[in-house]
């Protein structure tokens, strides 16, 4: 699904990113520790293929992303990925359930039967309780706003979710839920997953196969530590 090869980009950091060596297979889930929240969002724009590497290649489905040459192949390129991510605009006029519609429909004012359905799913997939969905965004608690952008990053059925630093601003007695919502929806998907995350608990809770980064080498090394306690929680 995703594989990088002596990937360098700068971007104003103390170094340039760099990834040695990275795959992503199909339904698999790997947590990455070391990405702040900047080299997050880099990496992920270069998985994306938002921006090319300085050198190194990256490759997406079987093809590397410097043959994405025009925007039609891009937009139909990106619709594989879900992102979940607080870069992802809520639109706080609008309800809790109109913004899970968005991705499906821009008619979110007068919805239909059968989108209110696919809301309704999507809703109980992340566990937006129902008297949540219709309340407006903008009084909205930081758990729930992070739900609905997980439920608009599953919306249109991507075979790869990428989630950056997901847990940071949810509170820390609901992380092991958001563990556990994660991981079910993985599995319950058969997708793959991509966690950037600075919780060493958390990435293990949410993913068998944990790495950390070793930014001077750009080399992923395998993590320790199980952290049972938030495992336990997460269930």
């Amino acid at each position: 699904m995703i594989r990088l090869t002596s990937v360098t980009k700068h971007y104003g950091g103390l170094r340039p990113l760099r990834v040695e060596s990275f795959e992503l297979l199909p339904k698999q889930s790997v947590a990455l520790l070391g990405f702040e929240r900047a080299a997050a969002e880099v990496l992920v724009n270069l998985i994306t293929a938002a921006t090319l590497p300085d050198s190194g290649d990256v490759e997406i489905f079987g093809s590397p992303t410097h043959l994405i040459t025009d925007s039609d192949t891009w937009f139909r390129s990106l619709d594989r990925f879900g992102i979940l991510s607080d870069r992802v605009p809520l639109v706080d006029e609008l309800s809790v359930e109109q913004n899970l519609a968005l991705p499906l429909s821009l008619d979110v004012g007068n919805m239909s039967a059968d989108l209110r359905d696919r809301v309704a799913r999507i809703a109980d997939e992340v566990e937006i309780t129902g008297d949540a969905r219709g309340r407006s965004m903008a009084g909205i608690d930081a758990t729930t706003r992070m739900r609905v952008r997980l439920g608009k990053a599953l919306a249109l059925d991507p075979p790869v979710l990428l989630a950056e630093h997901p847990n940071a601003d949810v509170p820390s007695d609901e992380v092991g839920r958001l563990a556990s919502v994660l991981k079910n929806i993985a599995g319950t998907r058969e997708i793959s997953m991509l966690i950037l995350t600075a919780d060493r608990g958390f990435a293990t809770a949410v993913s068998n196969r944990v790495l950390t980064l070793k930014p001077s080498t750009g080399e992923l090394v395998p993590s320790s530590g199980r952290f049972g306690w938030l495992r336990r929680q997460a269930h």
